[in-house]
């Protein structure tokens, strides 16, 4: 996990010299600084609970470009800001925070804006929330809480949710699942949401980020879900795809779900194919439209053909069935668009 920020506890002014005016702090980055400190924040026992952060992705087809946003009730302190970067220092204490821009929001609602956007997501046989968006789910309908400043994966994202319903999909269509792995699991919902469908599978979770680890773990718990190795239990991994001991002698998988992206899904698809039964899916997100005739092809290299397709705005979902009686090939270099061959 990412250090505590050091003691620099945002300070709010007396009442009679607090500003009415509520003000935003937003900073731009890479996808794994952000998250890495939003995960601090997470970690902060000390941290101002009147300064709300969240971060997003800024666009569907550039997902690695990421922003925060702090929401405060008043005009930003010295101390506001060096608690907002004390997040970014990282276990060295020497990470550099991105700029922070300031902006006075008058007199919008700062509490409503900061969580504009994560309101309940319903996909397939589930329903997505935030603790700060508590929901009673109708019967039939698995509802899992996951807060929205952690890990990739929260539901909102157009590919997890087409993960979601496409799993749902598989169900109603009589998939058994005795075996399943989400590689590349974020905030482990996808994982979770396996485990909903086919509760007697054996059910693992990775992700090459270390800071998942403890993110997995406290959603397992407010999620009600069963560590441990077993039938009906979930095991969470640090891999860097499938180049694990533990994930390859838990496999051969019957499910593997994968939402990363497309250049890494096309370096993968011969590991993912030998990784699974005669006759096991692949459920494959995190590649925009116009990446998915790449993607499939490397899959077809792979001795995997398409089952079912579904497009959610400019991302693509595929679920993929291995051929019974197929010899892998691996993707060659020189067979990668340049998009993906940056990726390696």
């Amino acid at each position: 996990m990412a250090r505590k920020p050091a003691s620099q506890n945002p300070v709010t002014p007396p009442a009679d010299e607090a500003q009415e005016q509520s003000w935003q702090i937003t900073l731009f980055g890479p996808r794994w600084q952000i998250e890495a400190a939003l995960i601090a924040h997470e970690d902060a026992w000390d941290w101002d609970e009147t300064v709300i952060l969240s971060g997003c992705e800024i666009a569907d087809d550039k997902p690695e470009d990421w922003r925060m946003d702090v929401f405060l009730p008043r005009k930003p302190v010295a101390a506001d800001r060096a608690a907002i970067k004390a997040l970014f220092a990282g276990e060295d204490g020497k990470g550099k925070a991105p700029k922070l821009n300031e902006e006075c929001l008058a007199d919008q609602d700062w509490i409503t804006l900061s969580q504009s956007g994560l309101e309940p997501i319903h996909a397939g046989r589930f329903i997505v929330h935030t603790p700060d968006f508590p929901v009673e789910a109708p019967e039939g309908i698995r509802a899992f809480t996951i807060p929205a400043s952690r890990a990739f994966g929260t539901g909102h994202h157009a590919t997890t949710a087409g993960c979601l319903a496409m799993l749902s999909v598989m169900k109603s269509e009589g998939l058994v699942v005795r075996n399943l792995a989400d590689i590349g699991t974020g905030t482990g919902l996808l994982a979770f949401a396996g485990l909903h469908l086919w509760p007697r599978a054996l059910a693992t979770a990775s992700d090459i980020d270390a800071a998942c680890l403890g993110v997995v773990e406290h959603n397992i718990e407010i999620n009600d879900i069963a560590p441990g190795a077993g039938l009906g239990q979930l095991t969470m991994l640090i891999a860097d795809g499938m180049d694990d001991p533990v994930l390859q002698s838990r496999g051969p998988y019957d499910l593997l779900i994968a939402n990363i992206l497309a250049g890494p899904l096309i370096e993968l698809a011969p590991d993912f194919a030998k990784a699974l039964v005669p006759g096991g899916s692949l459920l494959l997100a995190g590649l925009l439209s116009t990446q998915e005739e790449q993607v499939r092809a490397a899959c077809r290299r792979a001795g995997l053909r398409i089952a079912r397709r579904a497009v959610h705005g400019d991302w693509s979902v595929l679920w993929l069935r291995k051929r019974n009686d197929v010899r892998v090939r691996a993707s060659r270099p020189g067979q990668l668009p340049d998009w993906a061959k940056k990726w390696g």
